[in-house]
């Protein structure tokens, strides 16, 4: 089998990370090659659908703020060169018990990074959002700078704008293997093979497969999502009366939602699938009761919305690591290949700033940011 041309890098994955880590490369002028297992939008993977929140004051811990930071600036700057529209702020509620996570985790964020905010009582959100009836006992902490993105467009941007830097990508083209090959990479598809001086496994749900030596604690969960289509007045749920908001509905636990989408007003429930270590075993066919247990979060918030018929749903997965933080790091006894952002749900609105930071990383072997949290090492993880 004869190895064409070699690359500088090779990004396994054209999702959200893959994408945007591909672009990165191709800007700062490096032969990259892009490889995706499946066609380009499809609906298999962690990337598709037509929303995904990204807000500010992080409540999973203020490590991530920095972060999402610099990724507004470069969806904005995405936004410019694409002349496609990204993101909408929409403000964010974060709603919960005064002393539950998602309350206290937000407010840490935001006065640790001196971020604007307000902390609002159920009547005060009633009167500014007035879908939103919260129970007694509630809180919300108003981030400003919340709101969503659109997935599909964001990484058809990205893929635009790599390709317009000389990027190559070939879609529907299977990689079975990889090893390393002196200092750089080889990498088998079911078309061919490839060399490079650099690879990212940036393979979503399929991560695992990729580093079996690693044995990586990965879990791919099954998460549905619902589009309902309440009654009332028209524009209550219409972005600029319906904030995106998370509510702690049990410790630790959390519904979230989205103002009124082409296809409806989504909503979900966070980390309540079923998981596996086989992206390809997922069912996909959402059945009628599993909106049940998204009704019963929903009622003391939005108790309209939560009995509103459901218009449409869907799956995506899920890929998560034990503690939810991410894994950008490169493979203990492969320097030269980089695993990428297992993201356990909550990674996507941080792609872009990604996409940088691993470039940064593959050309200069430094970060901006502080990585450490997001190491391999970090688990007693035994590799072959």
């Amino acid at each position: 089998m004869s190895i064409p041309r070699g690359y500088d890098a090779i990004v396994v994955g054209l999702g959200a990370m893959g994408s945007a880590t591909l672009f990165h490369l191709a800007r700062r002028g490096l032969r990259v090659l892009g490889l995706e297992q499946f066609s380009e939008g499809h609906q298999l993977g962690s990337s598709h659908g037509d929303s995904r929140i990204i807000r500010e004051t992080y409540f999973e811990h203020p490590l991530y703020v920095p972060l999402v930071r610099r990724a507004h600036e470069l969806w904005r700057e995405l936004e410019e060169t694409s002349e496609t529209s990204l993101m909408q702020i929409t403000g964010g509620l974060m709603i919960g018990p005064r002393e539950g996570m998602v309350v206290t985790g937000t407010l840490r964020s935001a006065r640790e990074h001196n971020l604007p905010h307000e902390v609002l009582t159920p009547a005060q959100v009633h009167e500014r959002f007035p879908a939103f009836q919260l129970a007694s006992n509630l809180v919300a902490v108003l981030d400003p700078r919340a709101g969503y993105l659109d997935p599909e467009a964001c990484n058809k941007a990205h893929l635009g704008a790599a390709r317009a830097a000389g990027a190559e990508t070939r879609f529907g083209e299977h990689v079975l293997d990889w090893s390393p090959d002196a200092e750089g990479v080889r990498v088998r598809t079911g078309a061919g093979a490839y060399s490079a001086n650099r690879l990212v496994l940036a393979a979503g749900a399929w991560t695992a497969g990729f580093a079996r030596d690693l044995r990586l604690p990965l879990t791919v969960e099954r998460q549905s999502v619902f589009w309902l289509e309440p009654g009332g007045p028209p524009d209550s749920y219409e972005a600029e009366r319906f904030p995106i908001y998370a509510y702690e509905y049990k410790a630790g636990h959390i519904c979230y939602g989205f103002p009124r989408l082409p296809r409806g007003v989504k909503a979900s429930v966070m980390h309540s699938g079923d998981t596996s270590r086989d992206a390809d075993t997922v069912e996909r066919t959402v059945n009628d009761d599993e909106v049940k247990p998204l009704r019963a979060a929903l009622r003391p918030v939005l108790p309209g919305l939560a009995e509103a018929p459901v218009r449409d749903r869907g799956v995506c997965l899920f890929t998560n690591t034990p503690d939810h933080d991410f894994i950008i790091d490169f493979h203990p006894l492969h320097r030269q290949v980089l695993i990428s952002s297992p993201c356990s749900g909550h990674g996507f609105k941080f792609a872009s700033a990604i996409g940088e930071l691993q470039a940064d990383l593959l050309t200069t072997g430094k970060s901006r940011f502080d990585l450490s949290p997001f190491r391999i090492g970090r688990w007693p993880t035994n590799h072959d």
